[in-house]
């Protein structure tokens, strides 16, 4: 398959420039007039004006479209990860909350199973769509002060031995652990974590600045969705966020739907962090997707879709989550925000990909990488998506959902 477009994202910037893909990977990228050349024998794509970028990657997600990840479902997985094409994600990794060891496993053993039938079946139509990268582990190890609308009789204290007990179930494939770090005592699962692959990620915590500084030193490389449901900035104690901020180097997880953040929070935290250490999330529930009033779980607490596009527990005003589409996340960065496009779009691509090791699988246009890309048309709308090669998304009507077909 030969791809070219006037509007190709390379090396920062939009060129002109076509892609050869064989195998699910791009072979090779060349000059726009090579399309031509190299589609003698094949049919070539043409993009024209439109935005061929990367395909987008969420690290942080519970769940759409009446399916949660604690739920433990294989179909709901699977119809899933078969719909997130729609909004241009390619790659997640699907979330849990604070639950039971006995939920919590089921859980993971049903992502485990997920993952292992799309290896077997990747040219198979039963599991189409978003590749699943693994797991992020959100809880059970928080504070049960900063809990949010994680259940607290859930919460428990961060433990090696238990959470050996979960990479188990989920067949080695955790890939982030959201931890309280005051809650680790001597940062030993930090440690550990750290030293056995898994990106620790702090959130849910009640740590002070100085605290956020040591779990650093000793293996946490990220933060879990900034400003949320941590200890907030002052400018004499600068808390977890201060540290988000302050940090160079650390990854930060940050949900850009405007409403857990104010614009100009997102635009503060992208000014600190650059264009290689911000990251957009969902933090979507299993009410994405659905209309306003659907109930649906966190952790296994009921939430409810409510009209201002949250998701909140359902006999409080608590945010338990959001309704992000990815797509939208990054027209909001950009056009709301003011974030410049190149740090927007890295947040949801090469960033997430370096915070998991794999820029050299995803993230990125570039020979090598899965062809995993997205074509945007106007008002960021997505027209055209491939996973690993793979046309799941087809869309030449101009971007109007209801218009988009996508193989489940």
């Amino acid at each position: 398959m030969v791809i070219r477009g006037e509007r190709v994202w390379l090396g920062g910037q939009f060129v002109k420039a076509s892609l050869k893909i064989e195998n699910g990977r791009i072979l090779k990228v060349g000059r726009y007039e090579d399309g031509e050349q190299w589609a003698k024998k094949e049919g070539l794509i043409d993009c024209g004006r439109d935005c061929l970028i990367p395909g987008l990657i969420d690290i942080h997600t519970h769940g759409a479209f009446g399916f949660d990840t604690d739920d433990g479902l294989r179909d709901g997985l699977r119809q899933w990860a078969g719909k997130l094409p729609l909004e241009g994600v390619t790659a997640f990794l699907p979330t849990t909350a604070a639950q039971t060891p006995a939920v919590l496993k089921t859980a993971l053993e049903n992502v485990s199973a997920g993952i292992r039938a799309q290896e077997k079946e990747k040219r198979s139509p039963a599991w189409p769509g978003a590749q699943i990268l693994g797991v992020h582990m959100e809880g059970p190890f928080l504070s049960r002060d900063y809990a949010g609308a994680q259940a607290g009789n859930s919460i428990a204290l961060p433990s090696i031995e238990q959470f050996q007990e979960y990479q188990k179930a989920a067949g080695g494939r955790i890939r982030c652990l959201t931890l309280a770090p005051e809650e680790d005592g001597d940062f030993a699962l930090t440690r550990y974590c750290s030293e056995s692959g898994v990106v620790v990620s702090m959130g849910h915590s009640a740590a002070d600045y100085e605290t956020a500084l040591l779990a650093t030193a000793n293996g946490a490389s990220s933060m879990t969705h900034v400003f949320n449901a941590m200890t907030g900035f002052h400018h004499r104690r600068p808390g977890l966020a201060g540290a988000a901020l302050r940090i160079p180097d650390l990854y930060g997880e940050i949900i850009c739907d405007g409403l857990h953040c104010h614009p100009s929070a997102l635009n503060a935290f992208f000014a600190a962090k650059g264009k290689n250490f911000g990251i957009m999330v969902t933090d979507s529930l299993s009410v994405k997707g659905c209309p306003v009033g659907t109930e649906g779980r966190l952790g296994g607490q009921p939430v409810v879709m409510r009209e201002d596009g949250l998701a909140r527990l359902k006999d409080s005003q608590t945010i338990a989550g959001s309704t992000l589409s990815m797509n939208q996340g990054l027209k909001l960065l950009v056009e709301e925000a003011m974030v410049p496009f190149e740090c927007a779009l890295n947040a949801c691509t090469i960033n997430p990909a370096r915070l998991l090791g794999i820029e050299r699988q995803k993230g990125q246009i570039m020979a090598g990488c899965d062809a995993d890309l997205v074509l945007l048309g106007a008002e960021y709308k997505v027209k055209r998506v491939w996973c690993r090669g793979e046309e799941m998304v087809r869309n030449c009507a101009g971007g109007n959902t209801d218009e988009y077909t996508a193989r489940t």
